[in-house]
């Protein structure tokens, strides 16, 4: 199964993730949706900033889903990954009032983080505000740039 990940590019979390100062990707839902029950070890996630093309992939080494959360297992959450998931200290309450009313968490442990050619994904079907999209295989659905 193969996964694309659409980030926020003034967060800059792409680079992030290519130096090592993210090695989780995190994801925070109020109720169950993609890629949650989808995404498993080994499979790969590939990231784009949004407007953008996909530049790079990773494999999943790990996943770790929470859920019934409340703001303080949040926090608790935040605190012991946070770091890891590329969120500086000093950020660390920002993130809780972003995410102290979700539900649901997932922790997508990243591993053979890779750049590579830059290229296009084919998003019909998945809604323009898709923030995550799962397919059987991202062969079938990209088209490569010159």
């Amino acid at each position: 199964m193969d996964h694309v990940a659409i980030m926020n590019k003034k967060m800059g979390l792409i680079d992030k993730i290519l130096d090592g100062r993210k090695t989780i990707e995190s994801r925070w839902y109020k109720n169950r949706t993609l890629p949650w029950g989808k995404i498993k070890t080994g499979n790969r996630v590939f990231f784009k900033n949004s407007g953008e093309l996909i530049t790079v992939k990773a494999e999943v080494a790990k996943v770790l889903a929470f859920d019934n959360l409340t703001p303080k297992r949040v926090r608790e959450i935040l605190e012991k990954y946070g770091r890891d998931d590329g969120i500086a200290q000093e950020k660390m309450n920002y993130f809780y009032k972003l995410f102290s009313n979700k539900k649901y968490c997932l922790l997508i442990y990243l591993k053979k983080v890779e750049k590579i050619e830059p290229f296009e994904i084919n998003k019909s079907g998945f809604g323009q505000m898709a923030a995550w999209m799962t397919v059987e295989d991202i062969g079938l659905r990209s088209i490569t740039i010159d």
